[in-house]
């Protein structure tokens, strides 16, 4: 298949990642000016404001932190809090239907993981095309039974 992403490829929530990246420094620039505007504050409450703005940061920072890489030897999954890495055998099914906030993979142990780094948040049609790559790349390199039906 010559329509297949060459690998490794990476799989990120581009839109919804620059919007967080941009609010984090924001968040950040606007609170440190005005814990240092304010005349009646002293260091401590200065502090306070800092450390605040960046916990705020830490916050939006996890939240940009999904993604999903495809390898020759398999795919890793990075969600909000988790890293695990499949091979590809071990992925039956990639779905992601209308009205799902992220992608689906459907594994071989019977479980189903979720996969953050395609979600079609503020980039629909963007993670409908990658969901649809990693779809191909999946049944492309699984060595799964080739009797299972596709869907």
């Amino acid at each position: 298949m010559s329509d297949l992403p060459t690998l490794p490829v990476t799989f990120r929530p581009s839109s919804t990642r620059a919007v967080l990246l941009t609010a984090a420094v924001a968040i950040l620039v606007v609170i440190t000016t005005v814990a240092m505007l304010l005349k009646h504050l002293g260091p401590a409450e200065r502090l306070s404001f800092i450390v605040t703005a960046l916990l705020l940061d830490a916050v939006l920072l996890v939240l940009a932190r999904p993604k999903v890489v495809a390898d020759e030897d398999g795919v890793t999954v990075v969600n909000l809090t988790s890293k695990r890495r499949l091979e590809w055998a071990e992925i039956l099914q990639v779905t992601l239907r209308s009205g799902d906030p992220w992608v689906f993979l459907n594994l071989s142990d019977g479980t189903s993981l979720p996969a953050l780094g395609i979600q079609p948040g503020i980039a629909r049609q963007r993670a409908i095309a990658d969901a649809r790559a990693l779809r191909a790349l999946v049944e492309a390199r699984s060595v799964a039974d080739p009797e299972r039906p596709r869907s």
